[in-house]
């Protein structure tokens, strides 16, 4: 027993100590071996935690699906980065012409892959014997971690591009990589296919063959690449004809034109092609060559013999450069329009920005700079020239733009804003400048009756749209009104100087008519007859049930260009019209200014039709006279009567206008016929609509049963007080109830006296309705994101501008803020539009190109739309790439037009493959060999002996006339 437990304590001490002293002894190992015992540490890390697990810890991506992790380590006082480039989604072969592949990947034709390189300034290895140790070290590491990763160094110097590397196969072969670059004097032989196909032939051939003469089948792709001309190029061209005489001193020619001439906002400014030009990659895909001769035949063949064609546009870098010196456009300078506004509070009259006696001139006149005279007058000359009439709005919007509260695209204030976004850099005393010639303008319009430019002067006031504008438009129609006052009063001073002699009861009563003088007050009678086509038809006449006190202006005196002309002259054949009436009639009474009858209803105390009479139209009114009223309304009280009271003049027109053409009527007439709301009928049939029987024609149903109701019955009724105060006189003897000279004046001192932070709110609003009904205009096809981007701009529009409307902002206020960044959003739409209109053009013929590009455009600057910089992950630059299908080759290949003797004089020798006339920029080809091997030391031995197809040898040639670097792997047996 004590010999057994002695034995067993003696076995427990010997693994004890075998546990302690195992350790690996690097005290008699090379420093060199210390160091493949680094890598091979790394790498075996590397394997176990595998692609999913780096990409979970500090894996960086270098492209799509292309990752690296790096580790540092050093070695003879030298510090090496080994980085691993490994990717997740690789299955099979690794595709040649894949544009994401590294350029390792593509040189070799590699999936994964290491690369060590010593950390310094050019980040190579510059010393023959120093990368030949390295990349031993790194393959005895791999070869130790049973991997088949290939490993590289880069050597000589950057410029080179020049590679050393290796990969154990897990056979007996093993495969070297070498790579380099010629920068200059390219043999020429090796810038032909015939050459470069005999490179690749002599280094598995024997030397001493003549390869022209023998056949050697050699795997074949190639990819060439080919760059259209600058736009800019192409439209100017050289033109023999033109003379030093045609060149303006500005250094322009007359035949120079621009790519969006014919674009809307040219008018404006010219803005860079976003599309550049294009990069055509025509792609030739596994061929069987086996000859020189075949090789020559192949480089004379057209690139439409490509089985594959990869199109890609050029985009200009002003799309990604968001500083603010590079912007030109409406948003920069809606900007500077938004700087304006910020300094518009310092004022209170526009005169004080350019006035001598302002303390803060000095500093404005040093900082801003204002037009000279001339282009002053060329700005006023373009707004008010002769001939200038208001186009049609609607189609010109936005179904959307009415949300906006400014003035419409084609209107004189919108088009005053556009000009002011280009004047003097829109800055606070140039707009002060021209602003006060502008009212200027528009005092001489109205003191010289002169229609107002790109105004209606007619129709009723658009409330929609901004204050200044709804006061221009009754400006105008104040304008027409006091011109048509000239006019009849000079063909009625005419008309009385021609006519024959008649007695003086006879010229009185035939040009009772002729009204004052425009310059006289409107205290008299005035004649503004009107003819039938201005006036409504009875039955229009009629309200169904309207109570409110707006019914007074159910039927209206419509006035127009041609029929406010020779008003006398209608005066008269409406008078005599009347007289025929009158002895017509078994009354006394004459009737007069009467538009027919009013369907079947009969008079209350006389067994007559009732007559609807023409009726002057409702005057005009803008937003803040509608203010006053509504203000006036809660101040007093929401009675009828005061209701009533506001409308007066309109009531006293209408029932005026209801006597003349009733001469019998009574009060409870007058209400039946323009409120039947407030007449209580005893016979339901009495409905006074013409499309119900004439009940009221036979004497046993008349007089017609029924009672005023409550609030017309009342004492003291207001309406009733206005009817017994109100003559009898048709429309056209009434005193207008717009007067023109009083309203035309109070909205000039509006204008003149206009607060510099409330025009700017106005044209701020304006200006951005404007610049966006001007892109909105712009033709782009069937690009439903454009489309889609342009609504969801109005909606912003409408929602970011509606605080300027309150009147509320003050200097540096978040409204202010907050529309500087909706000055950003309108950039972003405004380049995603040029670059809509850019590609439709282009792309006329094939539309599927243009929504392709622009699609893949859209997902490429969507990402910087909210903020002015991109994240780190966005892209810096654009590299989408759409195929060409076969049907759309001959369009992307007129894009390449034929250079000019100036752009290709410079060509001595060629590459062949012409498009054209254009030589490819950059020509890639793979040459590879492929053999049958066997065996793999790494398996299992089996009697059956496996056989693979294996690349023994690849070359990859990538060059110009001017260059060319050539990449060759090779499998050896070792």
């Amino acid at each position: 027993m004590a010999s057994s437990s002695r034995l067993e304590s003696v076995g427990d001490d010997e693994a004890e100590e075998e546990e302690v002293e195992h350790f690996d002894d690097f005290t008699l190992a090379s420093s060199w071996e210390r160091f493949i015992s680094d890598i091979e540490a790394v790498c075996r890390q590397w394997l176990a935690d595998g692609p999913k697990n780096l990409l979970k810890k500090d894996a960086r991506e270098v492209s799509e699906d292309l990752y690296k992790v790096k580790s540092e380590l050093k070695f003879s006082a030298k510090t090496y980065c080994m980085e691993y480039y490994f990717g997740t989604k690789y299955d099979g072969k690794v595709i040649d012409w894949n544009s994401t592949l590294h350029d390792l990947q593509l040189c070799f034709g590699v999936k994964e892959f290491l690369v060590i390189a010593p950390q310094s300034a050019s980040g190579v290895v510059l010393d023959a014997p120093e990368a030949s140790k390295l990349l031993s070290a790194v393959a005895i590491a791999l070869s130790n971690c049973s991997s088949l990763w290939p490993a590289f160094v880069p050597v000589h110097v950057p410029a080179r591009k020049a590679y050393i590397g290796i990969q154990n196969m897990g056979t007996v072969f093993t495969r070297r990589f070498e790579a380099d670059h010629i920068g200059s004097q390219v043999p020429v032989k090796l810038m032909h296919l015939e050459g470069l196909y005999e490179l690749f032939v002599s280094k598995f051939a024997y030397s001493t063959l003549d390869f022209s003469t023998h056949s050697f089948k050699v795997h074949f792709t190639m990819k060439l690449t080919y760059r259209s001309l600058p736009h800019d190029d192409e439209v100017q061209g050289d033109d023999p004809d033109v003379t030093e005489s045609e060149i303006d001193l500005g250094g322009e020619t007359h035949n120079t034109t621009q790519w969006d001439d014919d674009c809307p906002w040219s008018e404006w400014y010219s803005a860079e092609d976003p599309v550049k030009g294009f990069e055509l990659v025509a792609m030739w895909l596994e061929n069987l060559v086996e000859s020189s001769m075949e090789m020559a035949e192949l480089e004379n063949s057209s690139p439409h013999e490509a089985q594959k064609w990869i199109l890609s546009p050029n985009m200009s870098s002003a799309l990604t450069d968001s500083s603010k010196g590079n912007r030109i456009g409406f948003a920069s300078q809606l900007c500077l329009l938004l700087d304006t506004l910020n300094m518009s509070f310092e004022a209170q009259f526009m005169e004080d920005f350019v006035s001598v006696e302002n303390p803060g001139s000095d500093n404005l006149k040093s900082s801003m700079v204002i037009p000279p005279p001339t282009v002053i007058d060329r700005m006023l000359k373009e707004l008010f020239h002769d001939g200038a009439r208001f186009p049609d709005v609607a189609a010109a919007e936005h179904k959307t733009s009415r949300a906006i509260k400014g003035a419409p695209l084609k209107s004189l204030f919108a088009q005053f804003c556009l000009h002011s976004l280009w004047f003097g850099n829109c800055n606070i005393r140039a707009i002060a400048v021209i602003w006060i010639e502008f009212v200027r303008e528009v005092r001489w319009c109205w003191e010289e009756s002169q229609p107002l430019p790109l105004m209606p002067a007619t129709g009723s006031i658009d409330l929609s749209t901004c204050l200044i504008n709804q006061k221009l438009h009754m400006l105008a129609t104040c304008i027409e009104m006091k011109r048509q006052l000239n006019e009849d009063f000079q063909d009625c001073v005419g008309s009385q100087e021609n006519s024959s002699p008649q007695t003086e009861e006879d010229s009185q009563d035939e040009y009772s008519c002729i009204m004052q003088t425009p310059g006289e007050n409107f205290d008299g009678k005035h004649d503004s007859p009107a003819t039938p086509d201005n006036l409504q038809h009875p039955e229009k006449s009629l309200s169904s049930g309207s109570t409110k006190p707006e019914a007074v202006v159910s039927a209206n005196l419509k006035s127009s260009d041609s029929t406010r002309r020779g008003s006398a002259g209608v005066a008269a054949s409406m008078k005599l019209e009347d007289v025929v009436s009158a002895n017509l009639k078994s009354s006394d009474s004459i009737r007069r200014g009467s538009a027919g009858v009013a369907g079947s209803i009969m008079l209350l105390k006389s067994y007559q039709s009732m007559h609807a009479p023409y009726t002057q139209e409702s005057p005009l009114m803008t937003e803040d006279m509608h203010e006053e009223r509504l203000h006036a309304v809660e101040a007093f009280g929401n009675s009828f009567d005061f209701s009533a009271q506001l409308e007066r003049e309109i009531l006293t027109s209408d029932m005026s206008a209801f006597k003349a053409a009733n001469p019998d009527a009574v009060f409870e007439d007058f209400i039946r016929w323009h409120s039947p709301g407030d007449w209580e009928s005893d016979d339901k049939k009495d409905t006074g609509s013409s499309n119900t029987p004439a009940i009221e024609g036979s004497k046993d149903n008349w007089p017609p049963q029924g009672r005023l109701s409550k609030r017309m019955s009342e004492h003291g009724n207001l309406w009733r007080k206005i009817w017994n105060d109100a003559p009898a006189l048709p429309a056209y003897e009434q005193k207008p109830l717009l007067d023109p000279n009083r309203e035309g004046e109070k909205i000039l001192h509006y204008l003149e006296t206009l607060r510099p932070h409330q025009l700017l709110e106005q044209m701020i609003c304006t200006a951005f309705r404007a610049s966006a009904d001007t892109l909105n205009q712009t033709s782009y096809g069937g690009l439903k994101q454009m489309e889609t981007k342009m609504d969801q701009l109005y909606i912003t529009l409408a929602s970011a501008l509606r605080p300027l409307q309150a009147n509320r902002l003050s200097a540096d206020s978040e409204t202010i803020e907050d529309i500087r960044r909706l000055c950003g959003v309108f950039e972003h739409v405004e380049k995603l539009l040029t670059i809509a209109a850019s590609l439709h053009r282009k792309f006329l013929q094939a539309p599927r190109l243009s929504e392709a590009i622009f699609s893949d455009c859209c997902s490429f600057y969507f990402p910087r739309m909210a903020t002015s910089s991109s994240g780190d992950n966005a892209p810096k630059e654009f590299d989408k790439k759409q195929q060409v299908r076969m049907h759309e080759r001959p369009i992307v290949s007129n894009m390449f037009t034929p250079p000019t003797a100036n752009q290709s004089w410079r060509k001595v020798l060629s590459l062949g493959n012409l498009l054209n006339g254009h030589e490819p920029i950059l020509r890639e080809i793979i040459f590879s060999k492929r053999d049958r091997v066997s065996g793999n030391h790494y398996a299992a031995h089996t009697s059956k002996i496996t056989r693979e197809e294996v690349e023994t040898y690849r070359m990859y040639s990538c060059g110009t006339s001017n260059d060319l670097r050539v990449a060759l792997s090779v499998v050896s047996c070792d």
